[in-house]
């Protein structure tokens, strides 16, 4: 075989492996090309924000500096987001450790209190590989939750596996980034669809804001002006306007729970609101509007 016949079947077995990934994707996704919002709703603004306080801190071993600013989310930066939101009447999403429940029940009770959802974030941060354990961590999440919150979480972010998550009762998850928009992720037969709610690192927090995150070393270290992240979030909203879309936004009460940002915060909120046709709801609620108005098929 000569060496251009062997670079052609080369090619078509490239091509062929690409197809069937694409036709795996085909089945395990669907995705709404557009969504149809509320009469008088141009697009949706989630804020969300993962509760880890320290948690994460632990899992990776890392050192008494970075536990002391995980703590900080606990005891001040999860009351200022609270106020933030309060400030504006918006309703967020709290994604929550059931861990968190032990460590600052306070915080849970009060952001419960005002409305806010309070949805899963597994028991400490990570997913157990043993199923009965992965199915033991998230229930004691649930009943932790429930206690403070008054009713069990309907939505996660997290790694669970969708078939327990659908198990358990969950409505979503808000953890792929594959599309824009609420879509449906199911097995790869496409049957036992569950709802995404994608968010993107690009409109994370932790990414711009963390300095000796996750053990990175000096030079991958990120420490960004606010008002630069707060153009960089304003053009992705701004993109999303324009086509009538969706905006998830992952914040986390240690990184943005910062003052200045606060204030970055409260900044961009105040744009978003200017524009008509922006809904602020909480992850439940889009995703029992999506449910409703494009049901899986």
């Amino acid at each position: 075989m000569d060496t251009a016949t062997e670079i052609a079947n080369a090619l078509d077995r490239d091509i062929a492996a690409l197809k069937a990934k694409a036709s795996d994707f085909d089945t395990r996704h669907r995705l709404v090309e557009r969504i149809e919002w509320p009469e008088g709703v141009r697009m949706a603004v989630n804020f969300t924000a993962d509760f880890d306080a320290m948690l994460l801190r632990r899992l990776l071993n890392e050192p008494p500096t970075q536990l002391a600013k995980g703590e900080f989310g606990g005891r001040v930066g999860i009351w200022r987001l609270i106020e933030l939101f309060d400030s504006h009447d918006i309703k967020a999403t709290i994604f929550t450790p059931g861990r968190i429940g032990e460590l600052y029940p306070q915080a849970v009770r009060a952001a419960a209190k005002s409305g806010h959802e309070i949805a899963d974030h597994m028991w400490e941060h990570q997913v157990p590989k043993d199923p009965a354990l992965e199915r033991d961590h998230l229930r004691k999440a649930k009943e932790a939750i429930e206690r403070l919150a008054g009713r069990p979480p309907v939505g996660t972010r997290s790694w669970h596996s969708r078939e327990l998550l659908l198990e358990e009762g969950f409505l979503y998850n808000s953890h792929d980034t594959i599309d824009q928009l609420p879509h449906y992720v199911g097995a790869p037969d496409g049957t036992g669809p569950l709802l995404n709610l994608p968010f993107h690192y690009a409109i994370d927090d932790a990414m711009f804001f963390s300095f000796a995150w996750l053990n990175s070393e000096n030079d991958a270290q990120r420490m960004m002006d606010p008002d630069h992240v707060e153009e960089i979030w304003w053009a992705a909203f701004e993109q999303q306007y324009r086509q009538g879309g969706y905006l998830n936004i992952c914040m986390h009460p240690f990184v943005s729970g910062r003052a200045l940002r606060i204030a970055m915060l409260d900044r961009l909120i105040g744009r978003m609101k200017a524009l008509p046709g922006v809904w602020f709801p909480t992850c439940e609620q889009v995703a029992r509007h999506v449910l409703a108005a494009h049901p899986v098929r």
